[in-house]
């Protein structure tokens, strides 16, 4: 008995001295903020959990997003035993003593075992084949929480008997809402610009959001209130303003200094805009965008460069992959520039949507098919291969369209030799008539 006593003294000690985020840890799971895709009303999650039917799982989410908290629900909420471990300090040897001891419930109680696994993804595959067999045959539920891609980082056995669910960064309202919780836990007041500073410098993360609120809490003091300087000075960062309007506009400038050929201004506004806590995945497609819309085919490698930045957002992420928009923007910025591509399809849309759609000439047709033959497909085609030049003068357009130019090359960067090419295939293709 007093053994007991000392044990809930000791833990209501360690709850009283614990991170914010720890003692605001949801007890249901109608208190957990975000995630209502998984844990709405009809969220497969959740009807999984309360129905006490979860099999194998893995959570894959940024962190601050729930993963260990759910986890931590289900202990709550089922039947079963519940084994916490942690893959950075366990090993092969604390993995069969848990399968042994769900062996042993299993035979003696009928009672099953569920283990969480925190931080899967540490576990080297010797380790999860360890677990494989135990998952196999239902000795044990797997619940097993990954920040990486579970498809690169989980082995493909283990995986596959597994149900995997994504768990999203919170979106700005959401921890919002988690900061007010606290603060009315807390007995604590704060402004709604500091509020919204601390949600957007948290980029979806819960934990952090709530780790900077306790210290902005501690600066104000007993009493004091968390103002947007004291919400900076919690984060040592300075905060910048950034409204709906004025992302718009920020965006534009964005854009039209790349387009201006100005790589610091192009720099400058994506300074702004990541500092602003813009999505580097917005800024990402506007690259993805403005190299073909700006820059064309005066540069045809620069498409390739904003795909490869924005590639590395998703791989990478912030802060990291900074360095790969600016290489992007840099190159978009001082790459030769044509609009010639977004004119010609314009172009050939406007005569789409006005001209009458002629039928495919029949030597353009597909031949390839059972008497198609018969029908005449095919006849007359011209392989461009088999002539030396590797193009033959032949027409590849309606007769209703023929004549019409889309693609007027511009004397810029690229496009002064393809409009060379251009105009000697003509003269040839008009010289041998």
């Amino acid at each position: 008995m007093a053994g007991d006593l000392f044990e809930a003294a000791a833990e209501e000690r360690l709850r009283a001295i614990a991170p914010l985020a720890a003692r605001l840890r949801p007890r249901t799971l109608d208190e957990v903020v975000g995630q209502e895709h998984l844990l709405g009303p009809d969220g497969p999650l959740r009807r999984l959990v309360e129905s006490d039917r979860l099999s194998s799982v893995i959570l894959w989410g940024p962190p601050g997003t729930g993963k260990t908290t759910l986890a931590r629900l289900v202990a709550g909420a089922t039947t079963r035993a519940f084994e916490p471990l942690s893959a950075v300090t366990a090993g092969v040897k604390e993995v069969r003593d848990v399968i042994a001891r769900a062996r042993n419930r299993l035979g003696e109680r009928n009672q099953g075992t569920i283990l969480f696994l925190d931080e899967v993804h540490r576990f080297n595959r010797a380790q999860q084949d360890a677990l494989l067999p135990a998952v196999e045959e239902g000795v044990l539920t797997l619940i097993g929480a990954t920040t990486e891609n579970p498809y690169f980082e989980v082995n493909a056995p283990l995986l596959s008997r597994s149900t995997l669910f994504r768990l999203h960064p919170l979106s700005a309202d959401a921890v919002v809402t988690l900061l007010r919780r606290a603060l009315a836990a807390e007995h604590g007041v704060a402004d709604d610009d500091a509020l919204a500073h601390l949600a957007d410098r948290a980029g979806g993360d819960g934990r952090a959001a709530l780790g900077a609120l306790e210290v902005a809490l501690a600066l104000a003091g007993d009493g004091g209130t968390v103002t947007l300087s004291v919400a900076e000075a919690a984060l040592d960062q300075r905060a910048l303003r950034y409204g709906r309007d004025e992302h718009y506009d920020v965006v534009s400038a964005f854009i039209k200094s790349i387009r201006g050929s100005d790589a610091d201004a192009a720099l400058y506004w994506l300074a702004r805009m990541l500092a602003a806590g813009e999505d580097a995945r917005f800024i990402a497609r506007r690259l993805v965008i403005l190299a073909s819309e700006d820059v064309g085919m005066a540069d045809p490698e620069a498409l390739v460069v904003a795909a490869a930045a924005a590639s590395a957002v998703e791989l990478v992420g912030l802060p990291e992959a900074k360095l790969n928009l600016a290489h992007a923007v840099v190159h978009l910025a001082t790459a030769p520039k044509s609009n010639r591509v977004t004119v010609a399809l314009r172009r050939a849309e406007r005569d789409v949507a006005e001209r009458p759609a002629g039928e495919v000439p029949v030597h353009l047709r597909d031949a390839h098919y059972r008497g198609a033959a018969a029908l005449g497909h095919g006849q007359g085609y011209e392989y461009p291969h088999d002539d030396a030049r590797g193009w033959v003068a032949q027409q590849h357009r309606p007769a209703e369209v023929a004549d019409r130019a889309y693609y007027e090359p511009s004397a810029h960067g690229h496009e002064r030799e393809i409009a060379e090419r251009m105009a000697a295939k003509v003269s040839e293709t008009e010289a041998r008539r």
